[in-house]
């Protein structure tokens, strides 16, 4: 050591003398954690820079070193010209507080220090713009330390400071004139008059020259008013006010700057806002809108100076009166608004309409004055197009709406229902709409186009639960909408006010229709709609979660029908648009008196089924004003259902029959859930619900029968003929679909007829689209279609005498014009025939298609039967019943290649078996005198999985059988596990042992070791039993995949608790003993030749690592010698000595015996010899050989030759680097041998290749030799 300190102070010595190191900054003399503070306050992340901040001034206000707070105000000063700009802002509040935590720190030298750190005058071009930054941090850090405003000739050089930074505005943009907004905000009226006003006074007087010269005189105006009186701004600008007609041309481009600027951020600029509130000041707000607004901004193109005008709209909203709130809100600037709402709907348009919502939705929130509300929704409701308000029916801007806004505001969309009064209204046209139309737009278009509209927009404010309104004015919407849906006045009369409201211009169909399928949506919304109030009982029924019944306990809907029976019974004032015959007058009038009967039965004893069939006595008696015959069939059977049901209460069941009305009123619900309403699907599924506890086996079949994929042919048909009848239906509640597509048909077929008349070029192109589409279908139906219709059409060319012969001599034409004529009708006529077949097998593969997706609509709706009766009738014996149905339409499901929608199905139909059956929190107890059919299911259900071939599909199947095993055992705690209940365990353990045999034998099998796990698991008793038949598969499994299978279940079944407890001790050590030798005859001669038999080896080494480790523990008389030596041989040649799952784990076995992992020595590499002088010169001229670039390309071996590769002198200190190209050398040799085998001759490409390198290898050479020489 001494020796090697001498050399080394020798060698300093003889070197040259080295500079004395200078810390002008005293960098030196701080400690780390206290320069690490200035390096996390220059990092991009803005967590870090505030931590940094706290703990920087956390530590000097406890530190007890003087220099420290000076060299941290040094080093801010330094930063703040940093060139990232997350440093300059980090440093720019550290020094803000800074300065406001120590009030020591002189703000006057501080910023005397930003000034000659950051000097403008001596700064170079290219520091320039780091200069102009560092004087701006440094008056914004000054700025924020809340002490300027103590210090008045401070803050004017800061303000001095800022008017001179605003010349570097391609920096700085408009950041120094908010700043100086900022500073003036903060400054009080005496310092303003008697320091600052003087210094700002160019500002002011050039205030109508930029956005931020008038922002500042805007934000004087606003906080100082006594010392800029109208005097002092008539010599300013000229005159005692702001907004004045001379003063509007140069305010208009002030604002058309400001919207430019902002063009990229969308958002309002303050100077617009405040020029909008001085206006309101100054009283001259109408002339500022009408010439700055109208005038002045939307005189230019849409762009920014519209978006400006749209946003001082939405934000000026809180700030007007009711008089100016209307005179704006029927502007032009509402128009135009409107037109840009209707032509942004194109994609990747910007969209205003979001943006606008947000500030009615603020100012409605905001706003307590009700009229106002009122007027600013009128508003906007009355800016329409072309009779179509611009807002959507369905707008969230209402939610904050005040009580009595909301029902004046109802009153007026009912009265504007009745009564359109459209010039009142904002009305306007695109110019699209302008351009296309050639006559004025008709009124009664209008008229229905703004009803159409009024009816979502009143469903809309019933069924928004944040809308706060009453019940009376919920019911009055729904009368006023059932009225008009299938009503018409006779004569007014006060007894229905509804009647009182004449119709200005009659409904006409489009509109009926859309008023039939508001109110279908409305009653809807009823049905899932709380308890409208505050009292306590209302908060009662909404905490229980009862929806659909008003205050008093009745459902919505019965209200209706009493409002319906009240107008069927007023044929004097009204009239029904679905007249009645006597026979459905009468099934009405049963209805009622049934709805009756069952109102006063459950006032006296409540039940569950009461209230059912009211609800489907209701909703079947509203539909007879859609389909009064269908309905009146339902009636009927309800009818009679509801009287055996009550037949069968009154006797208490002493027949031994279940009770046939269950099943009938399924029935009823299967024909009602068909039809494509929500509302029939909502009820259907809540009655089926409160109806579950007494459905029986008949029932439940006849739901499942549906589900059934061997019945698909039958169940389509029903849906399509119901589908068909129910054609009325489905167009009231569709908003006229089927009338579209009948029109659409009859267009197609005037096309058609258009078609056969066309001739000339026309009809031939249509006859080779029709070719081509002929062929097309031609080739998809094996081309028997081609055949017929070629011998037709040569039937058709030989009675013409058109089909050349062989008898026929000559080429020359033989057909006169009348003939040539003739034959082109005949053409035409078979190819239109043809085209029309080809249609023909289209529609009737789209109309399979379709009634594919109406059955199986159909199905997902009954699904909801389904997983109602699951959830609430879980413990139900008949859930043993849906076990095998629902796996066969798993099981036909998977097994079929369906489309997306059948995927969906099919996944909901899993999920419901998985999650609402086998995983349910209840399951059936009661299974007296059925055990014997239980575990025949059970072995139904493991035979059957054993047998498919989809493994995804057998887990199903397993997981059957293990609900089967769970309902025989019953409800069973940890303390009992060794009982099984009804369970035959010889039989079950029968059962299962072969299908565990047949997993470890077949080579195909479709269980799978996970299922076997979860049943070890979940039955331990089970488990016991089937160990042994595990443990003998270890060494007796097909494959390894099933021997690594067996070793993974035993390592389970061994760690799993409950099995310990059902095991004695000797029985436990015998186990071990078998686990021990059975394990050391796997792991004999074990060979990892593929990946399969690597994982079998990492799960026998898993189970031997927890089986020596629990026969040491615990020290059991088993013999691990053997095992030990078959594991040491494993090792043999060395071969786990490396690192892996299988070497770890090996080792970690190993470890318990005794035996620890050989640390592997690193193998260093052989230092570089060092160059001697004359190799390390380079020569002038040339390339070292380090950089010289290699050929790389393999030269081509013929067969039975080898080419010798020029081997390149290295120089002796790079021996290192010549080993690695001997040993690139060697590879390629033995690459290019092994090839020699399966190439017997070089493709011409590759002797092309080869003369290319033989010609490269000559120049090299001759290069080497002229550098030798």
């Amino acid at each position: 050591m001494v020796a090697v300190m001498q050399t080394d102070m020798g060698e300093t010595e003889n070197s040259a003398v080295r500079p004395k190191v200078t810390d002008a900054k005293g960098i030196l003399k701080q400690n780390r954690q206290f320069l690490d503070y200035f390096w996390d306050i220059a990092k991009p992340d803005r967590q870090i820079r505030l931590k940094a901040i706290e703990d920087l001034i956390n530590y000097l206000k406890n530190s007890e070193q003087a220099d420290e707070l000076k060299y941290t105000l040094k080093r801010l000063v330094d930063g703040l010209s940093h060139t990232r700009e997350d440093a300059r802002s980090g440093y720019s509040v550290a020094l803000a507080q800074l300065l406001s935590v120590f009030e020591e720190i002189s703000l006057k030298s501080t910023l005397n220090s930003v000034k000659e750190k950051h000097n403008l005058l001596t700064a170079s071009k290219k520091l320039i713009r780091n200069a102009v930054f560092g004087n701006f941090f440094g008056v914004l850090a000054l700025s924020q330390s809340t002490r300027l405003h103590k210090e008045p000739q401070v803050m004017l050089e800061c303000v001095q400071l800022l008017q001179s930074l605003s010349e570097y505005r391609e920096h700085l943009r408009d950041l120094p004139r908010k700043t100086m907004v900022d500073i003036l905000s903060e400054t009080s009226q005496d310092v303003f008059e008697e320091v600052l006003f003087s210094a700002l006074q160019s500002d002011l007087t050039s205030a109508l020259k930029s956005p931020e010269q008038l922002e500042l005189l805007l934000v004087a105006l606003q906080k100082f008013p006594s010392v800029l009186k109208p005097k002092k701004l008539k010599k300013l600008l000229g005159t005692t006010a702001v907004i004045t007609k001379q003063n509007m041309p140069r305010l208009v481009e002030v604002l058309k700057t400001a919207a430019r600027s902002v063009k990229k951020e969308n958002i309002l600029p303050a100077v617009a806002l405040d020029l909008l509130q001085v206006s309101l000041r100054e009283d001259n707000f109408e002339m500022f809108w009408t010439d700055a607004i109208i005038t002045g901004m939307m005189s230019e193109m849409p762009g920014p100076t519209h978006y400006l005008s749209f946003r001082l709209l939405g934000a000026s909203l809180p700030l007007l009166s009711i008089p100016q709130l209307q005179f704006v809100l029927s502007g032009d600037v509402m128009r135009q608004y409107g037109e840009h709402t209707m032509s942004a709907q194109m994609p990747d348009r910007f969209k205003f309409a979001p943006e606008m919502a947000g500030y009615v939705g603020e100012f409605m929130q905001s706003c307590t004055d009700p009229d106002k509300q009122l007027v600013v929704v009128l508003g906007f409701t009355q800016l329409t197009n072309q009779g179509n308000p611009v807002v959507p029916s369905y707008w969230k801007a209402l939610e904050n709406m005040h009580p009595s806004a909301v029902q004046r505001y109802v009153d007026w969309l009912i009265e504007a229902f009745c009564k359109p009064q459209l010039e009142n209204c904002l009305d306007f046209s695109t110019r699209r709409q302008k351009g296309n139309q050639e006559a004025a737009v008709e009124s009664e278009s209008c008229v229905s186009r703004f009803r159409k509209w009024i009816i979502p927009r009143l469903t809309f404010i019933v069924e928004n639960q944040q809308i706060k309104k009453q019940e009376a004015l919920v019911m009055k919407v729904v009368r006023f909408i059932f009225f008009h849906a299938f009503f018409e006045v006779k004569k007014p009369t006060s007894e229905i006010p509804e009647t009182t409201q004449a119709l200005s211009v009659p409904i006409n169909q489009q509109t009926r229709t859309a008023v039939v399928s508001g109110f279908y949506s409305l009653l809807q919304a009823l049905n899932s709609m709380m308890v409208l109030g505050e009292s306590v009982e209302v908060q009662g029924l909404n905490f229980r979660r009862i929806v659909g019944v008003q205050a008093d306990g009745s459902m919505w809907i019965y209200s209706v029908f009493q409002f319906a029976s009240m107008l069927l019974n007023q044929n004097k004032y009204v009239k029904s648009l679905q007249s009645f015959s006597p026979e459905q007058r009468q099934g009405w009038d049963s209805v009622l008196e049934s709805v009756e009967a069952l109102r006063k039965k459950a006032k006296t004893a409540s039940s569950p089924e009461h209230t059912a069939f009211q609800q489907l006595f209701l909703l079947i008696g509203i539909q007879m004003f859609t389909s009064p015959e269908e309905s009146l069939d339902l009636l009927k059977d309800l009818q009679t259902c509801m009287e055996k049901a009550q037949a069968k209460k009154s006797k208490k069941k002493k027949a031994t029959d279940e009770p046939h009305w269950v099943e009938v009123i399924v029935e009823i619900l299967l024909s009602l859930v068909s039809q494509p309403s929500r509302l029939v699907r909502s009820v259907c599924k809540t009655v089926f619900g409160r109806i579950c506890p007494h459905l029986t086996q008949a029932a439940l079949s006849s739901i499942l029968n549906v589900l059934d994929p061997n019945k698909d042919e039958d169940e389509s048909g029903v849906v399509v003929t119901d589908d068909k009848k129910r054609k009325l239906k489905e167009e009231d509640e569709d908003d006229d679909d089927e009338e579209e597509d009948d029109d659409n048909d009859e267009g197609d077929d005037d096309d058609d007829d258009d078609d056969e008349e066309e001739g000339g070029e026309e009809g031939e192109e249509s006859s080779d689209s029709s070719d081509d589409e002929e062929e097309d279908e031609a080739m998809e139906e094996g081309q028997e279609v081609d055949q017929n219709f070629r011998l037709e059409l040569m039937k058709v060319l030989q009675g013409q005498n058109a089909l050349a012969t062989e008898e026929d001599g000559s080429d020359d034409e033989e057909l006169d014009d009348a003939a040539m004529m003739k034959l082109d009708g005949s053409l035409a006529s078979l190819f239109l025939e043809q085209r029309k077949k080809i249609q023909a097998k289209k529609d009737e593969k789209d109309r399979l298609n379709k009634e594919k997706g109406l059955v199986r609509d159909f199905k997902i709706k009954v699904l909801d039967m389904v997983e109602v009766f699951l959830s609430k009738q879980g413990f139900s014996p008949l859930v043993l019943g849906m076990v095998e149905p629902l796996l066969s339409v798993i099981e036909n499901g998977m097994s079929s290649e369906s489309s997306q929608p059948e995927q969906d199905y099919l996944r909901r139909v899993a999920d419901i078996f998985r999650n609402r059956l086998c995983r349910g929190k209840f399951y059936c107890k009661e299974i007296d005198g059925r055990e014997a059919e239980l575990h025949e299911m059970l072995e139904r259900l493991i035979g059957r999985a054993q047998k498919l071939t989809d493994s995804s599909v057998a887990l199903y199947y397993f997981s059957a059988a293990l609900y089967v095993l769970k309902v025989l055992r019953g409800s069973v705690v940890d303390q009992e596990l060794s009982t099984m209940g009804k369970v035959e365990v010889e039989r079950a353990t029968t059962c299962l042992k072969n299908a565990l045999t047949s997993f470890m034998t077949k080579r195909k099998s479709p269980l799978t070791g996970a299922m076997f796990i979860d049943l070890f698991h979940r039955f331990p008793v089970l488990c016991v039993n089937l160990m042994d038949t595990a443990l003998e598969n270890i060494t007796a499994g097909l494959r390894d995949h099933q021997q690594g299978q067996a070793c993974f279940i035993m390592l389970k079944a061994l760690q799993c608790k409950h099995v310990k407890n059902l095991m004695t001790g000797e029985q436990t050590t015998e186990l071990y003993k078998k686990v021990v030798d059975q394990l050391t005859k796997s792991l004999e001669n074990v060979q990892c030749k593929n990946k399969t038999a690597h994982d079998k080896v990492v799960k026998a080494l898993e189970l031997c690592l927890h089986v020596v480790k629990i026969v040491l523990n615990q020290k059991m008389r088993v013999n691990l010698e053997l095992l030990q030596d078959v594991l040491a041989s494993m090792n043999a040649e060395g071969c786990l000595e490396k690192t892996g799952k299988l070497e770890d784990t090996y080792w970690s076995v190993m470890r318990l015996f005794g035996v620890i992992k050989p640390k592997m020595e690193k193998v260093k590499k052989v230092p570089e010899a060092e160059q001697t002088e004359e190799t390390t010169k380079k020569k002038k001229g040339f390339l070292p050989e380090t950089k010289k670039r290699k050929n790389r390309k393999k030269p081509t071996i013929l067969e039975g030759k080898e080419t010798e590769t020029p081997v390149e002198k290295t120089p002796e200190g790079a021996s290192g680097e010549g080993k690695k190209n001997k040993n690139k050398k060697k590879n390629k040799k033995r690459k290019q041998q092994a090839g020699e085998e399966t190439q017997d001759q070089p493709t011409p490409k590759k002797a092309k290749m080869q003369q290319q390198q033989q010609q490269k290898q000559k120049k090299k050479k001759k290069k080497k030799g002229a550098d030798g020489e």
